[in-house]
């Protein structure tokens, strides 16, 4: 039943990235509430699947990389819905949607849906500490999501080829500002996280650890390159994108709920 309805919350974002792909073709992009609302239709059946599977689990359905995947893919829609509209960003619907539908098609075919094998009791501190880290990570795939559509736009400036979906880009300096907010809001949840993770009195394995502070001071000098002006917003776009292309090839390096070293 729960494996349901993640496959029609997938066809739910699938029907956005088609209708975007139309449009794009026809190379006459408009504005949409299709894809804004077929994306919340999916965030919605993305909630029952959670729920259900975590009342099956008795805890936060993060126990296997199945499981991560789902809650990454349902964190980005969450801050998607949340953000769409503050900078002007429907637009970012037709970016996040392929991520969410890249998430979903991985985590339903490979064989990784695999069930803890022996039940374990809850650890609120281990819970907190993965669920805050993967809701960072979606902060930060919507930060590499506004980073692309500022390079979009900025290479349509410099080469002179407006198409029509540069007019329903926002301007470069919201964009700017959006790429900062979001990092800052990943970086400060994705700091929780890590900090969380010393008090779960479990034993936590050495390389995760160096990984996840790794990944934290990928985000931090960022961020310190953008306010000390070391780098050109060019360069703080593109960092984003690479800096979530690092974090999501290391997302095994999170401590899965229920998992043992």
């Amino acid at each position: 039943m729960d494996r349901q309805l993640l496959i029609f919350a997938t066809v739910c974002y699938l029907a956005a990235v088609i209708r975007t792909v139309i449009s794009f073709r026809a190379r006459i992009f408009r504005r949409s509430r299709f894809v804004f609302l077929t994306i919340a239709l999916g965030f919605v059946l993305q909630t029952a699947f959670l729920s259900v599977r975590g009342h099956a689990l008795g805890s936060c359905p993060i126990t296997n990389l199945f499981e991560v995947l789902v809650f990454l893919a349902w964190s980005i829609a969450l801050i998607y819905l949340l953000i769409g509209t503050t900078y002007r960003l429907s637009l970012m619907g037709a970016f996040t949607a392929p991520l969410v539908v890249l998430l979903q098609l991985v985590a339903l075919l490979l064989p990784i849906d695999t069930p803890r094998a022996f039940p374990i009791a809850p650890n609120p501190w281990l819970e907190f500490h993965a669920s805050i880290s993967i809701i960072a990570y979606g902060a930060f795939a919507l930060a590499c999501v506004a980073g692309a559509m500022y390079l979009v736009q900025e290479r349509q400036l410099k080469t002179h080829q407006l198409r029509s979906i540069f007019y329903h880009l926002p301007p470069l300096p919201n964009l700017f500002s959006a790429m900062t907010r979001l990092l800052w809001f990943g970086f400060i949840l994705y700091s929780a996280g890590l900090i969380s993770g010393f008090f779960v009195n479990e034993p936590l394995p050495w390389t995760k650890i160096a990984l996840a502070i790794a990944i934290w001071i990928l985000y931090g000098a960022i961020l310190q390159g953008r306010y000390l002006r070391w780098m050109a917003p060019r360069r703080i776009a593109t960092l984003c994108v690479v800096a979530f292309a690092v974090a999501l090839s290391l997302l095994w390096s999170i401590e899965f709920v229920g998992h043992r070293a």
